[in-house]
């Protein structure tokens, strides 16, 4: 199988999603994950469903130790979680894939809606399918994972009105300020890959600012080169004369938009560029056929403790919904080495985090300053 047909497989399937795709998995195999694509079909030999498992051995010092951990991101896809079959089917073959391969677990966070909005504020909608699923994956052995790798929830903009309506949408503060962004002589471009590396510092800037940690400019450059590359991605560069002060790289699949990335000097951030950026990105997104724009996180709690408040705050001023999700679930194969793995994973991530923050400032500013 190649990318054209493993990516029409996905894309004819519902909540098809770019962490699925044959480039995302492209790129993991050059960090050490051995990419597994996996398709289930009906008596049609059509697509019911598809999960692109990503497996990757665990490593103690130059030693293979024979295990395995796997994961499907944002998978499986299937084209109706409501049918018990098609779901016991795959949950199924997904455990015996595991035990063939020495795995410890194999985790899932599909895109299974618990529901739109906030629980407890007025329009909220549960959705009791996602909440069946869940008690479904509990009751034969998965289990909701400590170590949430994606977004459990995010913030999602219906692209199907018209632009006017789109920017109407928004909060009356959004506009006024993407309004004030254009006043002030801010500008935006389409990024090329001669952008990338100045895109990659911008980021370092944005994560040491903010607190949380990146990988290193290789990662970065292979992710964003492949998908620009595929036609998949976007770099859009907010300018102000000239001088680049935020930018975004949005991906596009199967109809949809993703703000996977953002990042944001201080210079000039009194005139909004983020604002305006956010808006050529909904705008580039629907002119380009996306139904939806996916905002890429919003908080597991909705309150100002959640470490996402801010940012949540930001995104909801853009006119979007908030959409929650299963989250991820592990099912443990080997329960002894799950239990051991994820008492000391935890303390080994943090210290990671650590570690990769000061690596990160130490690379913009140099040691000891």
């Amino acid at each position: 199988m190649d990318s054209q047909a493993w990516n029409k497989i996905i894309s004819g399937l519902p909540q098809a999603h770019v962490l699925q795709t044959w480039q995302w998995a492209e790129v993991k195999a050059r960090y050490g994950w051995e990419p597994l694509p996996t398709v289930w079909h009906d008596r049609q030999e059509e697509p019911a469903a598809a999960a692109m498992v990503l497996g990757r051995r665990l490593r103690a010092g130059r030693l293979s130790t024979g295990l395995r951990v796997m994961y499907v991101p944002k998978g499986p896809i299937l084209r109706d979680w409501n049918d018990p079959g098609l779901r016991g089917q795959v949950l199924s073959d997904l455990r015996s894939l595991a035990l063939r391969n020495g795995a410890i677990f194999i985790k899932i966070d599909p895109d299974v809606r618990l529901g739109v909005d906030i629980p407890g504020e007025a329009g909220v909608a549960d959705d009791p399918a996602g909440a069946a699923v869940a008690a479904d994956l509990k009751s034969h052995g998965w289990r909701f994972s400590t170590e949430q790798i994606q977004f459990r929830n995010t913030v999602w903009i219906d692209l199907a009105p018209k632009e006017e309506a789109l920017l109407m949408n928004m909060k009356q503060k959004t506009r006024y300020n993407v309004r004030l962004a254009a006043r002030k002589g801010v500008e935006v471009r389409v990024g090329t890959q001669s952008d990338l590396e100045m895109l990659y510092r911008m980021y370092a800037e944005t994560s040491v600012r903010d607190g949380f940690v990146i990988r290193d400019q290789g990662y970065y450059l292979q992710v964003w080169n492949t998908f620009l590359q595929a036609g998949m991605a976007e770099a859009l560069i907010a300018e102000v004369a000239g001088q680049a002060v935020a930018a975004v790289v949005v991906f596009r699949f199967a109809g949809k938009a993703w703000y996977l990335y953002g990042m944001s000097r201080d210079a000039h951030r009194e005139k909004m560029p983020s604002y305006l950026l956010q808006w050529e990105a909904i705008r580039r997104a629907k002119r380009a056929g996306c139904s939806g724009y996916d905002l890429w996180g919003a908080p597991d709690e909705f309150g100002e403790q959640d470490p996402l408040w801010g940012v949540y705050r930001f995104k909801e001023g853009l006119g979007g919904s908030v959409v929650r999700h299963i989250g991820a679930w592990d099912l443990p194969v080997r329960p002894v080495h799950y239990w051991l793995y994820t008492r000391v994973l935890p303390r080994v991530l943090a210290r990671m985090r650590r570690r990769g923050i000061a690596q990160t400032r130490e690379s913009l500013v140099g040691p000891g300053i």
